[in-house]
């Protein structure tokens, strides 16, 4: 009986510990990914252009996704989701990237991953918990500077646009072939539970204490390219 309730012990102590690490983790992450927003709208002819960021429906944000590899290209990161909502912003949802590319590559490469979600179909492939970038319109990578080129065609029927970030520069990011899904594990560290991905990204679960700051980033800079696009319309 002793052994048994020591071993008892062994594994809660083992759990707990986990859990520490792992909210640990999703803290650094959260912090990580608001320094991306904000280094993002402070270099505004290097990020993404105004009109695109105000027609967002929803903001994705993975820092130091690993792309990369020897013959099999891959890509792998954690991250978090943010959506509009009839209130703001929704809560974060925490998210994972991963999938991959033949052909030959070596070496390993971290780049901050920005993802916009541009249309309706494009937000209810995001709210499905799990989907897979593929196929003409599915994504593409975005323009970059202060303003999108008249010729672009970002407002047609493209989901979602992608971008990454490595050292400073913003640039587009072909996705294709990549799995977005819910990070379970780190939504169960921040929300104490495994809260379903709609539920958070609807905003019927409130903001936790940890991503305030992340949220915060988040609607400033929506605000700011909400101002400046405006700014631009009067002259």
């Amino acid at each position: 009986m002793k052994r048994f309730i020591a071993f008892l012990l062994m594994g809660c102590l083992g759990t707990f510990a986990w859990a520490g690490e792992q909210k640990k983790d999703v803290t650094e992450r959260l912090q990580m990914a608001t320094d991306v927003l904000s280094q993002m709208a402070s270099a505004p002819d290097k990020g993404i252009p105004e009109e695109v960021l105000d027609s967002a429906k929803c903001i994705a944000v993975v820092p130091n996704l690993v792309k990369g590899g020897f013959i099999l290209g891959g890509k792998h990161g954690r991250g978090v989701a943010t959506c509009r909502t009839a209130e703001g912003w929704s809560a974060p949802a925490f998210i994972s990237v991963g999938g991959g590319s033949a052909g030959l590559q070596i070496g390993v490469e971290g780049v901050d991953l920005i993802m916009l979600i541009m249309n309706d179909k494009g937000m209810q492939q995001l709210l499905s918990s799990k989907f897979q970038i593929s196929g003409e319109g599915s994504a593409a990578a975005g323009p970059v500077g202060r303003h999108a080129s008249a010729g672009t065609d970002w407002k047609m029927d493209t989901e979602m646009l992608t971008y990454s970030r490595s050292k400073g520069v913003f640039a587009g990011l072909t996705l294709e072939g990549a799995v977005v899904q819910q990070d379970s594990d780190s939504t169960i560290s921040v929300y104490g539970r495994d809260v379903s991905f709609k539920s958070v990204l609807q905003g019927k679960v409130a903001t936790p204490d940890v991503a305030k700051a992340f949220m915060k980033a988040v609607a400033d800079t929506a605000h700011k390219a909400k101002v400046e696009e405006a700014l631009e319309d009067k002259k």
